[in-house]
């Protein structure tokens, strides 16, 4: 499995310790859900950072710049692409991560670096000197890129997840609902949120199976389902419809 790591003189593609998952998606509506959750319960555990739920809120800051670089590449079904985000967690602004996702067809990669709140800010207003000489080099590609790919952040997009965990193969499955646009509303990190949902039904859901090399068997049977049907769908692509 190939591995990737950025360099600063512009090779982008060269090795490093992260390594590509596969990732599959399914859009299902909520009789699927149940069902799918009442199986996979049987055999895997909630993820141990979720709440008394099951469940917690994701919000993402995306990047991409005037030409919608990000999006067309998407739409037109470029096969390598990437993309950065700033993510959050229930509204806590003391963990922030930055991450880019790399995507090969049906595999994926992130790489990820944690940033203060302080920077955080600082990078939303333009005030990116900062950034140069950081320690992360994510960061500092982030930076670049900025610079000679006129990278900005886009749209904040927010959804609920589900996690589900299974330690063979290193399997994570998810079921993310409520998802969530700001539209043209261009302030991030704020205490309240002006955003509209997204979902063509109000309870329609994104199923997303990652895993490492190898799906488990007793995965597989309960997620091959008649009505399942496999989908390349993107948070941010659905959110940059409406703006």
């Amino acid at each position: 499995m190939g591995q990737l790591q950025y360099s600063m003189e512009g090779e982008d593609w060269v090795n490093r310790e992260e390594k590509f998952r596969h990732e599959l998606k399914y859009r299902i509506g909520y009789a699927q859900y149940i069902e799918l959750r009442n199986r996979l319960r049987t055999v895997m555990r909630s993820d141990l950072h979720t709440g008394a739920d099951g469940r917690y809120l994701i919000r993402s800051i995306y990047f991409d710049n005037y030409m919608d670089k990000v999006l067309r590449e998407k739409a037109d079904g470029v096969p390598v692409r990437e993309k950065f985000r700033i993510r959050y967690y229930n509204d806590d602004f003391t963990y922030l991560t930055l991450e880019k996702k790399i995507k090969k067809n049906d595999l994926c990669m992130k790489i990820d670096a944690q940033i203060t709140e302080k920077e955080c800010r600082e990078l939303l207003e333009g005030r990116t000197e900062w950034m140069r000489e950081h320690s992360e080099s994510l960061v500092r590609e982030l930076y670049a890129k900025m610079h000679y790919q006129m990278l900005r952040p886009r749209v904040l997009v927010s959804y609920i997840r589900e996690p589900y965990i299974y330690q063979a193969g290193n399997v994570r499955i998810t079921f993310d609902s409520h998802i969530r646009t700001t539209l043209y509303h261009r302030d991030f990190l704020e205490e309240r949120v002006i955003d509209i949902d997204t979902a063509g039904e109000p309870q329609d859901m994104v199923l997303e199976v990652k895993y490492d090399t190898f799906l488990p068997e007793i995965i597989r049977q309960i997620i091959q389902t008649n009505t399942l049907r496999q989908t390349a769908f993107s948070k941010y692509e659905v959110c940059r419809r409406f703006g």
